[in-house]
Order: C-alpha cells, then sequence, then structure tokens
C-alpha cells in the first residue's frame, strides 16, 4: 500500500485525504499533491483504527492544537491521565501526546491508544532512559539496539507520530558547555541524548542511524516529529547557535525523509520574544521549503507561572497567523507542576483560541464566517445562538446565569442600558411620535 507520500505520489487519492478535505474545506486533489511535497501530513498509524477525528496540519490547513498528557515518577494515577483524555476529546484536541516518563509506561500509551479519538504521539526517549537507565542506578548506557526497539514498540502500538531528537548531534552536544545559556538545556530528551553522547563519546544514534529510523517509520506510517533538542527554554536565549544550528540539521534531514516517503515535521521553538515569532517561522519554512512547523507555546516572556497558558496563547496566536501549522498547548501548571484535569481543559481552550486567531489572518474570510455568525447573534440578543459557537459552551451559560436565572435580555453588565435595548427603543419611540404628528 505505501505511505501517504508514497500513494500521493503514485496519484492516488486515500481514504485518509478525502477525510481530511471535507473537514478542511480543501479540494482532495490539492491534499493529496501537498501530502507528495510534504507540505501536509496527515497522522494515521497503519496499525490505528479507532480514530474518529482525523488530523492532518500544513499547508492552506487550519492550525491545530496538542494536548500534551501523561504520568511521571512522582504521579503515576492511570485514571486520571484518562480523565485528561476524555477532555481532550470532548474539547477538541487535535492530536494528543502521552509524555509518560514513569511507572508502567507501555501501559498508559496503550490506554491512551484506545481512548483517545484522535491522533496519538510519544516520546520514546523517555521510555529509554526509564527503563534502560533509572532503574539501573542513572548509569548512561544503554545501547543503540535498546533505543530502536523501544522505537518500534511505539511504532506497532499504534502510535501515529513520534518526537525524536536527530538534530542534537555529538558537535552540538560538546558545544552546549561553550555556549552561555541563560536557562541551558530545557528539553528532557535532549538532555538525555546529549548525556548519553558525551558519556559514551559516540554520535546520536537517531542522526548516525537515521536511515534504520526512515525504514521502520515507513512501515508503520508514523510521521517523524523531529525535536527541538536545544530549543531556548528562556527569552534570552532565542535564536542562539545551538537552536539556529539544529534547525539546520534538522532541515536536512526532514528533507531526506520525504525523499524517502516518510512523512515529517519539525518543532520548535519554546521561548522567544514576540517580535523574533514570525521571523522563527518563516525561518523554517525557509530551510524547509514549506514543511509543517510544530511550534511549542511559543512563550513570549518568562516570569507568567501560572498563566503560561495566557502567554503561551499570545505567542501561539502570533505563531499560527505567521504559518506555524500546529501549537503544543500549556497550561497554567508549566513550569510548576504536573497538570490536573482542569489545568489541562484551561490550557486546551487557550490554545484552541490561540489557533483560531491565528487562521482568522492566516486563512482569512473562511475562518471569520463563525465570528460574523456571532456579531450577528449578539445584535440581536440571540443568546442560544451566542451559546454554540463558544469554545466552551457550559462555562459561558454559567457566567450569563451568575446573577440571572434566565437566557433572555441583555447580560447583567449592561442591564437595562444594554446598547443593543437603548438605539432600538428610542428608534420605536421617534417612529411612534412621527406617526402621530
Amino acid at each position: 500500500m505505501g505511505t501517504q507520500i508514497q500513494q500521493a505520489r503514485e496519484g492516488s487519492i486515500t481514504e485518509e485525504m478525502k477525510i481530511i478535505s471535507k473537514i478542511e474545506g480543501v479540494e482532495p486533489e490539492k491534499i493529496r499533491d501537498r501530502v507528495a511535497k510534504g507540505k501536509v501530513v496527515i497522522f494515521k498509524n497503519i496499525n490505528r483504527d479507532n480514530i474518529s477525528r482525523y488530523t492532518a496540519i500544513g499547508e492552506g490547513l487550519t492550525t491545530k492544537v496538542n494536548v500534551n498528557i501523561g504520568a511521571s515518577t512522582d504521579h503515576y494515577i492511570l485514571e486520571e491521565e484518562m480523565k485528561k483524555v476524555e477532555i481532550a476529546n470532548t474539547f477538541g484536541a487535535d492530536t494528543i501526546m502521552d509524555l509518560t516518563d514513569g511507572g508502567n509506561i507501555d501501559l498508559m500509551r496503550r490506554e491512551v491508544l484506545k481512548k483517545a479519538i484522535m491522533p496519538v504521539g510519544t516520546v520514546p526517549i523517555y521510555q529509554v532512559y526509564y527503563e534502560m537507565v533509572a532503574k539501573r542506578k542513572y548509569v548512561i548506557d544503554f545501547t543503540e539496539d535498546d533505543f530502536f526497539n523501544v522505537i518500534e514498540r511505539h511504532f506497532k502500538d499504534g502510535v501515529d507520530f513520534v518526537t525524536v531528537h536527530t538534530g542534537i548531534t555529538l558537535e552540538l552536544a560538546k558545544r552546549i558547555g561553550k555556549v552561555k545559556r541563560l536557562a541551558g538545556v530545557v528539553s528532557r530528551g535532549g538532555t538525555i541524548l546529549a548525556a548519553w553522547e558525551i558519556y559514551n563519546e559516540k554520535e546520536n544514534p537517531l542522526y548516525s542511524n537515521f536511515d534504520y529510523l526512515l525504514e521502520i517509520a515507513r512501515e508503520y506510517d508514523v510521521v517523524l516529529s523531529l525535536g527541538d533538542a536545544l530549543r531556548p527554554g528562556g527569552t534570552g536565549d532565542a535564536h542562539d547557535e545551538l537552536q539556529v544550528g539544529e534547525l539546520m540539521i534538522n532541515a536536512r534531514l526532514a528533507k531526506k525523509s520525504l525523499e524517502q516517503g516518510v512523512q515529517v515535521m519539525i518543532e520548535g521553538p519554546g521561548h522567544m520574544p514576540l517580535d523574533q515569532i514570525d521571523m522563527d517561522v518563516k525561518l523554517e519554512k525557509e530551510l524547509t521549503g514549506g514543511i509543517p512547523y510544530y511550534v511549542l507555546g511559543i512563550l513570549p516572556t518568562d516570569i507568567a507561572a501560572g498563566y503560561d497558558h495566557i502567554a503561551g496563547a499570545i505567542g501561539g496566536a502570533v505563531a499560527s497567523a505567521s504559518g506555524a501549522d500546529m501549537l503544543c498547548y500549556l497550561t497554567p501548571a508549566e513550569h510548576l507542576s504536573l497538570p490536573n484535569p482542569d489545568q489541562v481543559k484551561e490550557g486546551l481552550i487557550a490554545f484552541k483560541i490561540a489557533a483560531h486567531i491565528g487562521d482568522m489572518v492566516k486563512l482569512g474570510n473562511k475562518i471569520r464566517e463563525e465570528d460574523n455568525k456571532m456579531s450577528i447573534a449578539r445584535g440581536s440578543l440571540d443568546w442560544k445562538s451566542m451559546f454554540s459557537y463558544t469554545f466552551d459552551k457550559d462555562r459561558a451559560k454559567e457566567i450569563y446565569r451568575q446573577y440571572k436565572g434566565f437566557e433572555a435580555g441583555s447580560c447583567t453588565m449592561c442591564g437595562d442600558l444594554c446598547v443593543y435595548l437603548v438605539l432600538p427603543r428610542a428608534l420605536r419611540a421617534k417612529e411612534r411620535n412621527v406617526k402621530k404628528t
């Protein structure tokens, strides 16, 4: 059968392409042609048979939002993570990543795959570290075979995309100590690989064995997400030689992926001042020839702890408007804690809003129709319609009703001075006076 790319290059329009065409309102031939060029990726492992919310990212498509869940070595409760999956299902997450890094990682991943209605991604290096390092009293001695065995286990289970930190070469790892960074290296996967490379004086196995990685990814049609191991963890570190050096390596590897018929996207960039975001997105697009860009955050300030979902949504909206293809959400717990289910919901909705704001710029009138419908509903005080256009209908209703128990007339902010009551009332009075004279 071949991967989505291989079938597209043969002229075929797959069932997944037809589904994406209907969702996005884009002709199936355009979806096919963009997949063939690597400008659109469709998330669908050949072993996955329970996706009902199909997702694609890339040129001409709406900006998508990824939700991270997963237990940690400090806090592992399966039922709590399943509640987070329910929230992602209910409130429109486009993809979900299981970042579990402790406990029974296989069980968690397989339960997420069963429950999630959308594509699922993972970061296999976390499991490699936990099973091969943490359990062996922190000796960085896992082998390349250990690494690829875990990766293939994820592929076989049906994972639709994986983050692989391919661009942190031994040369770049050795540069980490020489480049003065405010926040150092903040990627967990990147740190693990840098430590392994320096400890063993060996090249990154994902880089040195990239052809083998492509071979197994192609077998399952898994999308490779080339991770930003050296992303800036502070706004003051943005666009230093480590971040840009890794991006250039990943750009070359991404083009090789396309040559081999493997779907690919690139991750970036973490923390970044607002005025650099547009340039960052354009840099990725220029270096790669339009390969989809999956951005983490972006956080345009470092001092919003407790409100990082708001700060990240601001950066995310700018990134989306500039051409970023998928946003990885942040929650109020970012930098502070594993998020609880309520915080997952807050983060998801904040980033759904950010993606929509960006799409209003990126895709124009096609996206603005919903906003225009909301404006018309507000102008006629049509509360039922207004609630239907919001991202969280129940919350909107709850707030509307906090000082009144019915859904009619004005809200309690303006009461009898509502602009949609005052002017019509005056005009009707004027009209009656005219008729009397």
